[in-house]
């Protein structure tokens, strides 16, 4: 109920400040709300190119708004906080007169706010592919009040389309959004556009070998465990790092990829020079270039590392548990495209046999990055364009 409450206030004092934000004329503008900034910053720069660039603007969550305030610089950045009550009515004021609003999250002001005619609102989702429910799907969601649900709907319409890199995603937001088939843009997925460049993808691997030097003339498996609810003050890491270190020190290095939030739980400092500790770091796409094997359970991480064709081991020492809580779209072990792990001794095992079905990686990856071909960002810069043109010419009345 108090939950409830402190949402219906925040949204009705968002609703209010946007109501008068909206006295102000639309500008050829693009607003950029941002929970992940890898797929904004990657459409950003390709804006760069043009001739002609809208005017961006930047309204970020705490969670990277100094990463991005860091990569943009001189561009409007603004934190999307209550706690900063000028960056707050600035945020709202860059969604209220931009001709585009990007978003790539869930975000409950959209339910209160009425968009001018012309604008367009483009959900850039934060994965390529899902392993877990969310959305109208989430098995959570008979939980919450009718208010929440109605809220949640009103969010999902607010879309007037819906970037994929697949068909399979595609039937996924159908379903989790409850949009219709029309909704979506078939330009791929931005930040995947990395795995295609060959100069950036140069740079970066020098840049991770120059912070971590450890990694160097190692083979590197990358273990990145999904967050779980309730982590936060107590954090169990169940990959037994001693097993590990014995069997793999002398080729490989280990790094760990935890949520930012248990890292303080989490004690990775045992093994200098094997486990590296990279939750830190924080584009995990870059960390793939360097990975020879991953390790995960439920992230979206290996929709992606499967452009790449490398091994990866499934991990899911909770699976009736999460499966119980969150569900997932399909058969967990139909769906994952490699072998399923329950101990530390089998991972250990399916590393050093190192048989891997690659063909089942492949089919993986053409099933889910259909469109993400390396000219992601292009394609979606693109459609922003070619729709403003329409858009003038038929204001015109031509």
């Amino acid at each position: 109920m108090a939950r409830e409450f402190f949402i219906f206030v925040y949204l009705l004092l968002f609703h209010v400040i946007f109501a008068f934000c909206s006295i102000f004329p639309v500008k050829r503008k693009i607003t950029f709300v941002v929970s992940f900034k890898q797929n904004s910053l990657f459409v950003y720069n390709e804006l760069k190119k043009q001739s002609k660039p809208f005017q961006v603007t930047f309204v970020c969550t705490p969670s990277c708004y100094q990463q991005v305030a860091k990569e943009v610089k001189q561009k409007k950045v603004f934190l999307f906080d209550l706690k900063k009550p000028w960056h707050f009515i600035s945020s709202i004021y860059h969604i209220a007169t931009s001709q585009y609003v990007i978003v790539d999250n869930y975000y409950g002001f959209l339910s209160t706010v009425s968009f001018k005619k012309g604008v367009e609102c483009i959900q850039l989702w934060h994965a390529a592919g899902a392993i877990k429910t969310f959305g109208l799907s989430d098995k959570s969601i008979h939980m919450r009040s009718k208010g929440a649900l109605h809220r949640f709907k009103k969010v999902y319409a607010q879309f007037d389309h819906v970037v994929i890199g697949s068909e399979k995603m595609k039937h996924i937001f159908m379903e989790a959004f409850g949009l219709s088939s029309e909704k979506f843009l078939l330009t791929g997925i931005p930040r995947t556009d990395l795995f295609f460049e060959k100069e950036r993808k140069e740079a970066v691997v020098k840049h991770i070998y120059r912070r971590y030097p450890a990694l160097k003339n190692k083979k590197v498996i990358l273990y990145a465990p999904t967050f779980r609810d309730g982590q936060l003050d107590k954090f169990d890491l169940k990959l037994d790092l001693s097993q590990m270190h014995k069997a793999f020190k002398d080729t490989y290095a280990l790094i760990v990829k935890l949520h930012p939030a248990v890292k303080k739980n989490a004690d990775l400092s045992r093994y200098p020079g094997f486990v590296i500790d990279c939750t830190d770091y924080d584009d995990v796409n870059e960390l793939l270039l360097i990975t020879d094997v991953l390790i995960t359970d439920y992230s979206s991480i290996p929709f992606e590392f499967s452009i790449l064709n490398r091994p990866m081991i499934f991990y899911p020492y909770d699976l009736e548990a999460y499966q119980e809580t969150r569900g997932f779209w399909e058969s967990y072990d139909q769906l994952v495209p490699g072998p399923v792990a329950y101990q530390t001794g089998e991972i250990i095992k399916l590393i050093k046999s190192g048989s891997f079905d690659y063909r089942r990686i492949e089919a993986f990856s053409k099933l889910w990055n259909t469109y993400s071909t390396g000219h992601s960002s292009r394609n979606l810069v693109q459609y922003l364009y070619h729709h403003e043109e329409n858009k003038v010419h038929y204001d015109r009345g031509d």
